[in-house]
């Protein structure tokens, strides 16, 4: 699916170009019949693929520096390419990623964050899986990711930030958090304080950028996308039970087909690691190429964004607070 998608997001962005690295006799035989897009191709001959299954210690240990994976990165590190897109293994392309671009300093972990649809927009949910567990300080850290994405990407000059906790009141959530929102609500950052969100405020697009750790995360993210495959399954179902039904799901199939693609989990496929020197877009691993499309879509505007600057930039100034901070 890598190379038909590779051709719908050259439709969109015909200066585009790409580097694909792989088996080069397999790239080259899907390339077949596609002359625009192989003349826009680069390729990168390897040999070696990193499992899905494969620890990220394993991953950087055995063959590291031959696979498709980290040459890949590679070329984002050298100045070849703007950005990589994978849809392998996400612990291997996190490690390998933090291993070969490094993090931008001050930044403590990198965070994998994912663009949610709302009821009237889009909000930026971090982190979606790359931290089991978040202290106090990463929780900031990933406030200021979201929120210089939330400004590169969405246009937003001062974005909301909320924390997902289990209520909205102070009291409630575990320390860490409300050291978080303690420090939040009185440091002067580029960002404005919404307090603390629950779950089900995500969609209705409470705050531009929610902040939670990345076993919340990534099980609110497979939820959503579970349920929203449940009512599609549900409205098929209940338009054809009878001649009726089906008769209303005729007239109305312009609605649903809106509301298919709101709901299309492929329109908005791909994860961002934030906090890397460089552009790395995590694809869902059993997208097709629509999702796969997306996802380089995704890559195509964010290396564009000028987001790893404004990071830095952000990052320096919560350092430099809390210097000061401490001095005082």
């Amino acid at each position: 699916m890598v190379i038909p998608a590779a051709a719908l997001a050259l439709v969109r962005h015909p200066n585009m170009r790409f580097i694909l690295v792989g088996d080069q006799a397999q790239i080259e035989a899907e390339l077949q019949g596609r002359a625009e897009l192989a003349s826009k191709c680069e390729i990168i001959h390897s040999d070696v693929a990193i499992a899905m299954d494969a620890k990220p210690s394993q991953a950087l240990r055995h063959g590291r520096w031959k696979s498709s994976m980290w040459l890949a990165i590679q070329a984002v590190r050298d100045g070849q390419a703007h950005a990589v897109v994978s849809a392998g293994n996400t612990g291997a392309l996190m490690a390998m990623s933090k291993f070969c671009l490094k993090t931008v300093k001050g930044i403590d972990r990198p965070a994998i964050a994912a663009i949610w649809p709302t009821v009237d927009a889009e909000c930026i949910v971090l982190d979606v899986g790359a931290n089991v567990g978040a202290d106090t300080r990463q929780l900031v850290e990933f406030a200021l990711m979201g929120a210089a994405m939330a400004r590169a990407l969405l246009g937003m000059e001062k974005p909301s930030i909320g924390l997902l906790n289990i209520g909205v009141e102070e009291v409630k959530g575990v320390e860490q958090i409300r050291e978080a929102a303690a420090f939040l609500k009185a440091a002067p950052l580029p960002i404005l304080y919404h307090g603390f969100i629950e779950g089900n405020d995500i969609g209705h697009g409470a705050v531009d950028v929610v902040v939670t750790d990345g076993f919340t995360g990534n099980i609110a993210l497979k939820t959503a996308e579970g349920t929203a495959k449940q009512i599609a399954q549900y409205l098929r179902a209940a338009m054809g039970q009878s001649f009726l039904s089906r008769l209303g799901a005729l007239l109305a199939q312009g609605a649903f087909r809106a509301l298919k693609e709101k709901m299309d989990p492929r329109q908005l496929n791909g994860g961002i690691f934030l906090g890397l020197n460089g552009i790395v877009v995590k694809s869902h691993g059993g997208t097709d190429e629509t999702g796969f499309a997306s996802a380089v879509d995704l890559a195509y505007e964010m290396a564009f964004s000028g987001v790893v600057e404004r990071l830095g930039a952000d990052v320096a100034h919560f350092h430099e607070k809390l210097e000061l901070d401490g001095a005082a």
